[in-house]
């Protein structure tokens, strides 16, 4: 009885889905080379991952702690090129370069934080853009490190100093980088920290007499979002291999705050699939039908279309639709059991 019931709680690890759920993902670039999928299809579903990440972190800023910023372009834009700048001018190992791309934004992030505790909502949001806006305009003219207008460029990961990642290798890297957020945004939302956060969420007066401290849990939920974006940037500077000032702008900002507004706030799987709604629907698929993806630009209107749909039908993110369809699949055998019996 005891090992049947050690296996049911392994089968029902949340930990062993999010790597099954890698293992899976890991296998499409074999699925490329076999001539199955097309080469760009992994350059679409690279980028889905990387957007999926920054996700993650605003997820867990809003989602949890009912914080909003407009700023996450702008940390990816810095993420970007710290990175680019610390391997490639600096000569140093990518490891490092991808430290230092999280721990500098990092600590402007915990600042932001600070600044937090006197603003909130729509405040807080345009300080957030502002911030990320100052971002921009300094990549823009900041030439000697970011290369102006010209952009950056930047080389697929050397891991360790000896193993040389290609594009498949390093999309399998961006797959075992996802599990590993994955597993700790579900343990962070489901621990004390996740208690806290959704605490503050509900009333900041409550939260206090609780014993929750506001400053403690906002610069942490700050300092989270600000390094999953900024290494979202710096793996998005490695696997496209080049950076453009103009990328990082509040379009972008409202792409990856649209991902989990469609996917679902506070859901892990529902930020992956709006960020392959928002991202990689149009390209995969919107594209590639008769008339649709002919006329340049249409294909994202009609994927507008799908976001308005799913916000207007399924406020919660369309992660839900899973829970209806599963809740349907209960009812319909309840009902064969009945008819058999």
């Amino acid at each position: 009885m005891k090992e049947d019931s050690i296996i049911k709680r392994i089968y029902k690890s949340p930990y062993l889905h999010f790597v099954v759920f890698g293992l899976v993902m890991s296998l499409l670039p074999a699925l490329t080379s076999g001539g199955i999928l097309k080469t760009s299809w992994l350059g679409i579903i690279g980028g889905t991952i990387i957007y999926t990440i920054a996700a993650l972190g605003l997820n867990l800023l809003l989602g949890y702690s009912g914080l909003i910023s407009l700023g996450t372009a702008g940390f990816m834009g810095l993420g970007a090129y710290i990175s680019a700048y610390a391997t490639g001018n600096l000569g140093l190992p990518w490891e490092i370069g991808i430290l230092a791309a999280v721990v500098i934004p990092v600590i402007l992030g915990i600042l932001i934080g600070l600044a937090s505790l006197r603003m909130e909502g729509l405040y807080l949001g345009i300080v957030t853009l502002c911030v990320s806006e100052v971002l921009r305009k300094t990549f823009d003219e900041l030439e000697p490190i970011t290369g102006g207008f010209s952009g950056k460029s930047a080389e697929y990961p050397t891991l360790l100093g000896m193993f040389k990642l290609n594009q498949s290798t390093t999309f399998i890297l961006l797959c075992v980088i996802l599990v590993l957020v994955m597993i700790l945004t579900y343990h962070l939302a489901n621990g004390q920290m996740g208690r806290a956060l959704n605490a503050m969420r509900g009333s900041h007066v409550a939260a206090q007499a609780m014993g929750v401290s506001l400053l403690k849990y906002r610069l942490i939920a700050f300092a989270l979002a600000t390094g999953y974006a900024s290494l979202a940037g710096a793996l998005y500077a490695h696997f496209i291999k080049f950076v453009y000032p103009s990328t990082w702008n509040l379009p972008l900002s409202l792409v990856i705050l649209s991902i989990i507004v469609i996917g679902g706030l506070r859901s892990i799987y529902g930020t992956f699939i709006g960020a392959v709604i928002v991202y990689a629907l149009p390209d995969l698929v919107l594209k590639r039908i008769p008339v649709i993806g002919d006329i340049n630009g249409l294909s994202y209107v009609f994927s507008g279309i799908l976001i308005i749909l799913v916000v207007l039908f399924y406020p919660g993110g369309c992660v839900t639709v899973f829970y209806d369809l599963k809740r349907l699949l209960k009812k319909l055998t309840k009902r064969q059991v009945k008819d058999h019996v």
